[in-house]
């Protein structure tokens, strides 16, 4: 199967134009996905629409900041692009990239130190303090409820126990919803899904 044709199938054709990528070489998953007339395709457009345009506890700007947040995370440039475009064309400002991209860094470092000390369990790791800084935590310019959110979301994604269980205290504590976690934890989990394809 060509790249070409996989560019051709009209499914992946528009959901490419929705996350505006128009340059994408095709992977080699979607190459399989292509060649072997997947559903799953139809699936993927509906989900990441879904979880991008008709989302009832997200605003558009903070759906694609959580996109951002996930690709970040990933490490996927192109997705990275598309959702910073997004974002600033729903509102966002530079400072409030600049911020995911930082609460997705320190959430990185944090999920790999507090897994490490629940991992083990011992007396001596949890009593010792953690020692890393993160004065973006106190006030940030995202407000501090969605800070939290997008911690939640890569934290679920990163397979932290403490830091998901922590964070979605968090979140609630500063005046969110279940309702509003669940949507967010599950535009993580499509747009990591979407990322898995396409990288």
């Amino acid at each position: 199967m060509s790249a070409i044709a996989a560019i051709q199938n009209e499914t992946f054709q528009n959901l490419l134009g929705e996350l505006n990528i128009p340059g994408y070489e095709p992977s080699a998953n979607v190459l399989a996905l292509v060649a072997g007339e997947s559903r799953f395709i139809k699936d993927l457009k509906i989900n990441v629409g879904n979880v991008l345009n008709n989302t009832q506890y997200l605003s558009r700007k903070e759906a694609v900041l959580l996109a951002l947040a996930v690709a970040v995370n990933e490490k996927f440039g192109l997705l990275q692009e598309s959702f910073t475009g997004m974002a600033k064309d729903a509102g966002a400002s530079d400072a409030e990239v600049a911020e995911i991209v930082a609460c997705t860094s320190l959430m990185n470092t944090n999920n790999i130190y507090y897994r490490f000390r629940h991992f083990i369990k011992k007396e001596f790791y949890e009593n010792q303090p953690a020692g890393i800084k993160m004065s973006i935590m106190a006030n940030p310019v995202l407000g501090k409820e969605f800070f939290e959110l997008v911690s939640l979301v890569i934290s679920s994604i990163n397979g932290c126990e403490m830091c998901v269980s922590s964070h979605e205290k968090s979140v609630l504590q500063h005046g969110s919803t279940e309702s509003r976690v669940l949507e967010g934890v599950k535009l993580g989990a499509i747009i990591k899904g979407l990322i898995t394809i396409l990288a």
